[in-house]
């Protein structure tokens, strides 16, 4: 038996099973021909070998730590190149793992904890993203002009102690927020950034419709595999703030940007842009306005789309003319009402649920074809019965998502809402398989992230929700919620550093809501919580008191408000509430009860007997 130290690269297939499912030999074909056209030379160039060869994966072994480093970073950028072409459900997406440790040899296998460590991250790295312990960073971040982004001491599948976890940046571009931007080197091809519009309508409430636009663009320029376009998520964050544009090119990494303005008024629209060279002092290639009725709007964005390919002269692929030609409803004012109901369904509280349901109902109704559309009546139906105990049919749900997909087989939003929808019925393989493969087809879609997280931790996962979370975290700079949910899951693995980093990013950004939307007791009642992880408890308080005065009869205000009192040391209280909620609670919800160490110092009570006999 022989032992030696050696590099191990594992690599699998995101949401094999479900391809499978759908297509067995179209997927085994795909499988097969990227194996033998891209992975096989690219591990024999690197000098490694593949000694194990799974349905959806691989292992391969390499003598040089960088030389797997390096076949990892050209395995993830051909695969990213190749799937440029192919439509979205039919794309093979990758997640590698990468470890140095000692291996036993046997034959021309190999076993040991070198090669369980480098399975264990690759099941913990994202769709598309590439996950090395830190032994590997440690040998090759000064060797290696890479990002090498720290994420903690992870939990490894069948390895007893943590593992310090790297997460590799194959684009330099990482998804941070601007304050944190470094300057970057443009990429090699044309890069842009869509600013967000600004709504120039008198009525504020139309912000809605401007936002939509843009990222409507975002997803068009996007779609040609000639440009570099940074994700909705990194521009958003600059929203509402007076920018320079050659200081923002700079932080995002490109040369050119986007700006815009959008007036909509009855049935007309003004719609501005100006395209910005900002490696030429900032001159201006292009600048148009359109003064149309409002049907022309995604006439309007085509044109503004194929501008900028003219002034970049950025060639277009057949099937990228075809797909940015292609508009999400031929009917605007579906398209409209699907825009107010992502606005209201992105406030996460019972009425905006309600409200955000008929939106997107409205625009089923004008346009019965509106895949999108589906997708967030489900999103609606599903928080309603997970937060709220609603007279809502699972099967329902189920079928309205399975419906978004039927129209729409690539659309990420439709693949987390049917994952959603999976585990809200407890059926988490599926529904897993369902996140894993909206997060491929989309990696900035938080929704995937997100409902990902909530279905590991559901399930005890608490290693695999914390990465999730933190990722959700970071594809949203707007968002409290995930990182507010966090500070639990950290404190479970007993990571209090980066407990106390998320709770107060969080609190800041809950604060940053409840002045937007003073009426919505979500951001209050984590905000408590994160408020009590800080020791801030007497501003925890007014916040707890806030949430259950805005709304005294939620369940899930009573939860969470519970879990601060768990923390606060008010321990009668906290069982009180739970007392009062368990018996109508969500299967999900009575899950968390059992995992979430918010409510650690109270599993000792006397009365805690009760709530864990009601949980059943």
């Amino acid at each position: 038996m022989e032992r030696r130290l050696s590099a191990i690269l594992a690599a699998d297939v995101v949401g094999y099973s479900t391809m499978m499912e759908q297509d067995e030999a179209g997927t085994f074909d795909r499988l097969k021909a990227s194996r033998q056209e891209l992975f096989e030379p690219a591990i024999e160039k690197h000098h490694g070998r593949i000694f194990k060869l799974m349905g959806d994966g691989l292992l391969a072994e390499f003598g040089s730590v960088v030389d797997a480093v390096e076949c990892s970073v050209c395995l993830q950028r051909a695969m990213k190149e190749r799937n440029r072409s192919v439509p979205g459900d039919k794309q093979i997406v990758v997640r590698i793992g990468v470890n140095l440790g000692e291996i036993i040899v046997d034959g021309d296998d190999c076993y040991g904890e070198g090669v369980n460590i480098a399975s264990g991250l690759q099941h913990l790295a994202e769709p598309g993203g590439i996950l090395v312990s830190g032994k590997v960073s440690k040998e090759v971040e000064k060797k290696l002009a890479l990002d090498f982004e720290p994420m903690g001491a992870q939990q490894v599948k069948n390895i007893a102690e943590p593992v310090s976890t790297f997460r590799l940046t194959v684009d330099r571009l990482a998804v941070r927020q601007p304050s944190f931007f470094e300057a970057l080197q443009l990429p090699a091809k044309p890069s842009i950034a869509v600013l967000p519009f600004t709504n120039m309508s008198n009525d504020a409430e139309q912000e809605y419709f401007s936002e939509g636009i843009t990222e409507d663009l975002i997803t068009d320029l996007s779609k040609i595999s000639g440009l570099h376009v940074v994700a909705r998520n990194n521009v958003f964050a600059y929203k509402g703030t007076a920018v320079k544009v050659q200081k923002v090119a700079k932080e995002l990494g490109v040369r050119f940007v986007l700006q815009g303005s959008v007036r909509k008024a009855g049935t007309r629209v003004r719609v501005t842009g100006q395209l910005i060279d900002t490696g030429k002092d900032g001159m201006h290639l292009w600048a148009d306005r359109f003064d149309r009725d409002l049907t022309d709007i995604f006439a309007i964005q085509d044109e503004i789309t194929h501008a900028i390919v003219d002034q970049l002269k950025v060639k277009l692929l057949p099937e990228e003319t075809k797909l940015i030609s292609q508009a999400p409803t031929g009917n605007v004012e579906a398209y409209a009402y699907y825009l107010r109901g992502r606005q209201f369904l992105n406030r996460h509280w019972r009425s905006y649920y309600v409200l955000a349901k008929r939106m997107f109902s409205k625009a089923v109704d004008l346009d019965p074809l509106f895949a999108r559309a589906y997708a967030g009546i489900a999103d609606c139906d599903s928080f309603l019965f997970l937060h709220y105990n609603a007279d809502v049919s699972i099967d329902d749900i189920l079928a309205t998502s399975a419906k978004a997909l039927e129209l729409e087989s690539g659309l990420a939003e439709a693949h987390a809402s049917h994952g959603l929808a999976l585990s809200l019925r407890g059926r988490y393989e599926e529904a897993m398989a369902e996140l894993e493969r909206a997060i491929a087809l989309d990696p900035t879609l938080y929704e995937g992230y997100y409902f990902y997280a909530r279905a590991c931790f559901a399930q005890g996962k608490i290693d695999e929700a914390s990465t999730l979370f933190q990722r959700a975290a970071e594809v949203k700079p707007d968002d409290y919620q995930a990182l507010l949910v966090l500070t639990g899951v950290l404190r479970s693995l007993g990571r209090e550093q980066e407990m106390v980093a998320a709770a107060r990013e969080g609190v800041a950004r809950a604060e940053r809501e409840l002045m937007l939307h003073p009426a919505n007791p979500r951001p209050a009642y984590l905000g408590a919580v994160g408020l009590a992880v800080l020791g801030e408890f007497d501003r925890a308080k007014d916040w707890a008191a806030r949430a259950l005065a805005i709304d005294p009869v939620d369940g899930l205000t009573k939860y969470n408000v519970a879990c601060f009192y768990s923390l606060a040391g008010e321990h009668e209280r906290a069982i009180d509430l739970l007392l009062e909620l368990i018996p109508d609670a969500t299967h999900e919800r009575k899950e968390w009860v059992k995992h979430d160490s918010d409510l650690d110092p109270i599993r000792d009570h006397p009365r805690f007997a009760k709530v864990t006999q009601l949980l059943g």
